[in-house]
């Protein structure tokens, strides 16, 4: 496929987004997988940036930063929710949260963090996500969690706030 000057700079101009892909795990307990990142305050999932300019989907991201972040390489399951995160100094984020299953006691002991980004990792029950994971990402992972129990379809969010 061959671009004119002039359809290149049509795409330079468009909007930018950025993307994210992470993991939700839970312990058979039903507790959440956090990891907590050296390069900022608070904890996470599992997850990162969608490598797009690579060609890299939102699975395939999910699925390579877990395997980076906590040494588990493991096909994500269905997709339980998307959120649109509005933001401050950057561009807006969509953010895909994909369901990981169940870990086993040994699952959770192959983990192996990643030095160059994790401090350590934790598992909390579902009470204490609001206090571990403030704002859009806490409501993110308590809507991806209903969707894991009442087996509803994918969850479609705004700063982790239901829109459908």
């Amino acid at each position: 496929m061959t671009t004119t000057p002039d359809f290149a700079a049509y795409i330079a101009s468009l909007p930018r987004v950025l993307a994210g892909a992470a993991v939700l795990f839970r312990d058979d307990e039903g507790r959440v997988l956090l990891v907590e990142p050296n390069y900022r305050e608070g904890w996470a999932l599992p997850g990162g940036t969608i490598e797009s300019d690579d060609g890299e989907t939102p699975r395939q991201g999910a699925r390579r930063e877990t395997l980076e972040e906590i040494g588990l390489d493991r096909e994500p399951g269905r997709l339980l929710a998307v959120d649109w995160v509005h933001g401050t100094g950057r561009p807006p984020l969509v953010a895909y949260l994909y369901d990981g299953g169940v870990l086993a006691d040994a699952d959770l002991k192959a983990i192996r963090l990643q030095e160059e980004e994790l401090l350590s990792w934790r598992v909390v029950p579902r009470s204490e996500i609001p206090e571990h994971l403030p704002g859009a990402l806490g409501r993110r992972v308590l809507a991806a969690l209903d969707a894991v129990t009442d087996g509803s379809p994918t969850v479609e969010l705004e700063n982790g706030h239901r829109v459908a």
